[in-house]
């Protein structure tokens, strides 16, 4: 005879989570130059800031998404109903061999405001440190919640990218801005803002050396580099890398926020560089649209631009990893892109294409070109996701150790060479 027991489970409730503290009924707005106005409450810093209005469609992520340097004087909407639910995570790590001195894509919050639906006010997770509004308060941004960000998505998704400005506490009953009040970001170099101002390394023992041009870039790009086995030198974005080229064996240029035109200092250099270098070259995003300019495209401003982590591309050529006709889904952030043109620049030619918008997603330079450069328009490297393209860093480090072991073979044979016939003369004639 077998008697069923009642065991009581003890179900675990929300109310385990760590309180982060009861949002303010502090009022906040959000204002359009185009005349729209949405009413929530503020968390974060009670203060009013000027923006350029975007969405990303990130469902998770955001702190990797808010410390991103490309989202840099962008008033940052996020379709995800509620954020914060799972806090933030202290942002310090070890420089060594695996990580460059942060946790999260940079030291701070690069954005200028960020707007929620519903912001949590208590958060769950091992490694959270403080809520989501605490982390903005102590970095002085920003943040709207009670607000509906699927209106506003909408409104963004049929006007494009729209600029704006958060308005807090007596600020709300102000009318709004005029249009010519609003602040543009785009007009100024943000990429010389956020760009380290002087060279720095990490990981000097790796086994190969690359040279990073920094223009804006996320620490998990520097992190995959690293974690490779590179041994990485940081420049500033101008940096006269053709000075100093000889002693690497392949050059990264980052992603970055802003308009590219802002640093045709930069592609010019690095058109010398193209010209008159052997050596692997990468680029991500801005990095990309670096390229894309020193090959002679034109990079142009997107109606709405790509911000998310759900991006489908399409291979249009076969290089490493990836396979001509393979569509990757990846994680992008950037408002402008290079002009789609028929025929290409000689010695380039178009690597992948967005499904959705049919803008250029990277280039390459051609087998013939016996060149070594690939430009990417989204990020291989995307912490929270998708890493269908992460692969692309092997690639290029590995062309860097086939590049550095052919010329370390080409120096051995040229000191075992016999001497010209000349020299051996002279030394039996002494």
């Amino acid at each position: 005879m077998f008697i069923r027991y009642s065991i009581p489970v003890v179900r675990l409730s929300r109310a385990l989570a760590t309180h982060g503290g009861p949002i303010a009924a502090v009022p906040a707005s959000l204002h359009l130059k185009t005349g729209q106005s949405f009413h929530g409450r503020s968390f974060g810093a009670p203060r009013s800031v000027f923006g350029e209005t975007v969405f990303s469609t990130s469902i998770t992520s955001y702190t990797e998404s808010m410390t991103d340097p490309s989202y840099r004087g962008q008033i940052l909407v996020f379709t995800t109903p509620l954020i914060g639910n799972y806090g933030v995570p202290s942002n310090s790590a070890p420089f060594d061999s695996q990580d460059v001195g942060v946790v999260l894509e940079s030291q701070g919050i690069q954005c200028a405001a960020v707007i929620v639906a519903d912001v949590a006010e208590k958060f769950s997770h091992h490694k959270a440190v403080e809520s989501l509004a605490a982390w903005c308060q102590r970095h002085d941004v920003p943040g709207v919640t009670g607000v509906d960000t699927r209106a506003i998505t909408r409104l963004l998704r049929d006007q494009g990218t729209t600029l704006g400005r958060i308005a807090v506490g007596n600020d709300v009953s102000a009318p709004p801005p005029q249009e010519h009040e609003y602040w543009d970001p785009s007009k100024e170099n943000l990429v010389d803002q956020i760009s380290t101002k002087e060279p720095y390394q990490l990981n000097p023992t790796g086994s190969i050396k690359i040279a990073v041009l920094d223009f804006g870039a996320k620490a998990n790009i520097l992190r995959s580099l690293v974690r490779r086995d590179a041994a990485v030198t940081v420049l500033p974005w101008n940096y006269d890398f053709n000075s100093i080229r000889d002693q690497f064996d392949g050059l990264f240029l980052t992603n970055g926020p802003g308009d590219p035109t802002h640093c045709m200092e930069a592609a010019l250099k690095l058109r010398k560089t193209l010209a008159e270098w052997d050596r692997p070259v990468f680029g991500i995003c801005m990095g990309h649209q670096i390229i894309g300019m020193a090959a002679g495209l034109d990079a142009y401003r997107m109606t709405f631009g790509n911000r998310g982590h759900n991006q489908p591309v399409l291979a249009l050529a076969s290089a490493g990893s990836i396979t001509a006709g393979r569509v990757y889904v990846t994680s992008q952030n950037h408002q402008y892109a290079l002009q789609l043109q028929d025929p290409f620049p000689a010695g380039w030619e178009p690597f992948f294409i967005n499904c959705n918008d049919s803008s250029v997603e990277g280039i390459k330079s051609t087998a013939e070109s016996g060149k070594k450069v690939w430009g990417v328009q989204f990020h291989p490297e995307s912490a929270g996701g998708p890493l269908d393209t992460i692969e692309m860093f092997t690639d290029f480090v590995s062309e860097c150790q086939a590049h550095k072991a052919a010329m370390s073979s080409l120096n051995l044979k040229s000191t075992m060479a016999p001497p010209p016939a000349r020299q051996r003369a002279a030394a039996a004639a002494n």
